[in-house]
């Protein structure tokens, strides 16, 4: 019995420090990365996140965003049948994460990795459609992927006589609500999208550049989201 306890605490010290060792390198590595400033432009990159963004963030997570889309541009050398590039001009960098309270890695890629999405749908409009309708931009891809509409993100108001709202979603024909009621993003949804649009990792770290391969001179750009 004695010696059973010897073992159980030497194992358990062993996977302790092991898990702690890992977790401190990680931070050591990681955890110390500032913003770059760029030399000529003497900006700072990554660009911090607005307060609406990171409200929006919070969305994201509350609404288990990551289960279904990833917020990884692997490198090519990494690519498991699909061209990568087509999720981002490069490969992502550690310091592309530091300004994430949580970072939202993902493990799925059922629907398209979201880390560029703001590069790749600079309108709010089409993120607004996506999300109330995400049949009206993806057709039948929004169904084999399983893409969910968050309609209760939206308020579905009558217009009658009011004044129509400068907010009021634009939606293609067969895919809004009656006639005379328009459709208006909730404070969540433009949170959300504020946050989708930060998503634009293009500016390329000469510190980390050689971390990569080179993005292929033409490469695929995703038209949808």
């Amino acid at each position: 019995m004695k010696n059973g306890l010897t073992l159980f605490l030497g194992v358990f010290a062993t996977l302790a420090l092991s898990w702690a060792g890992l977790l401190l390198a990680a931070h050591k590595q990681l955890g110390a990365l500032p913003q770059f400033k760029d030399p000529v432009e003497e900006t700072l990159n990554p660009a911090p996140l607005s307060g609406l963004a990171r409200q929006g963030a919070l969305v994201y997570q509350d609404l288990g965003c990551a289960t279904c889309h990833t917020q990884q541009v692997r490198s090519n050398s990494y690519d498991t049948g699909e061209n990568s590039r087509k999720w981002g001009e490069r490969a992502g960098y550690p310091r592309d994460y530091i300004r994430d309270s949580v970072v939202f890695f993902g493990s799925s890629r059922l629907g398209p990795d979201l880390r560029n999405v703001g590069s790749r749908q600079p309108e709010a409009e089409n993120l607004y459609r996506m999300l109330y309708a995400p049949e009206s931009k993806l057709g039948g891809a929004a169904l084999a992927h399983g893409m969910p509409a968050y309609k209760f993100l939206f308020t579905e108001r009558a217009i009658g006589s009011s004044q129509p709202s400068y907010k009021a979603v634009k939606l293609p024909a067969g895919f809004g609500p009656a006639e005379g009621v328009e459709v208006v993003p909730t404070a969540r949804a433009e949170a959300l999208v504020a946050y989708l649009m930060s998503l634009k990792d293009t500016y390329d770290y000469p510190t980390e550049r050689g971390l990569n391969e080179p993005a292929p001179a033409a490469h695929a750009k995703e038209g949808g989201h």
